[in-house]
């Protein structure tokens, strides 16, 4: 396990070991940075919501309610390392990203709370890539072949997504109707009423 004390960049934390962190450490905070509908699709018990693009907006604010011991969590753990990036620039240079995501958590026997079934973010990416890809050779053979370059489009926007880590596709498919929950996080609800670590608290007059 790795030391806290350390000031070395974030480590990949096994769901094991978070699963052992629940139950021992009261200063554990995990931060589901997921959309609030994959949020409410399963996410694990004790956790809370801060969608990447709340915490992009918000980063400051969010580093200074965490403590020594955070745990940043996500589908895979993609989103989760932009957000550990994110936080690095703030100063919180001791957050950990969970390998596997929620998934792999819960396939671990960690504990979780289930919801409406829903297609993850980034399963509905890939199958709209595709479909992009294939509508594109289609296109080129049957109707015109400048429609071939819809494929390599979508090839040229993966490829940057990959050297970026970044997903403009991600961003335009988690605004659709579909994706969005009732209870979409805010500042106030996500941030602000996340505990302040003891060293932060402010003295009572």
């Amino acid at each position: 396990m790795t030391s806290l004390s350390t000031a070395t960049a974030v480590t990949a934390l096994a769901p094991e070991t978070l699963r052992s962190w629940v139950t021992e450490h009261q200063d554990l905070v995990v931060i589901d940075v997921r959309s609030a509908a994959e949020f409410e699709s399963m996410h694990i018990r004790g956790s809370y919501n801060v969608p990447l693009p709340l915490l992009s907006e918000h980063t400051d604010e969010l580093a200074a309610r965490l403590g020594s011991r955070v745990v940043l969590v996500c589908q895979s753990g993609a989103r989760a390392e932009q957000a550990r990036q994110r936080l690095g620039g703030s100063g919180i240079n001791t957050a950990y990203v969970l390998t596997g995501g929620v998934p792999g958590f819960a396939a671990a026997g960690g504990e979780v709370v289930k919801g409406k079934d829903r297609w993850d973010l980034e399963r509905q990416v890939r199958l709209a890539a595709g479909s992009l890809v294939v509508l594109g050779l289609a296109g080129g053979k049957f109707v015109s072949p400048r429609i071939r370059m819809l494929a390599g489009a979508i090839g040229a926007g993966l490829t940057f997504s990959a050297a970026t880590n970044t997903c403009a596709m991600g961003q335009a498919i988690s605004a659709m109707p579909w994706n969005r929950s009732t209870k979409e996080p805010t500042r106030e609800s996500a941030i602000m009423q996340l505990p302040l670590p003891e060293a932060k608290q402010t003295p009572a007059a």
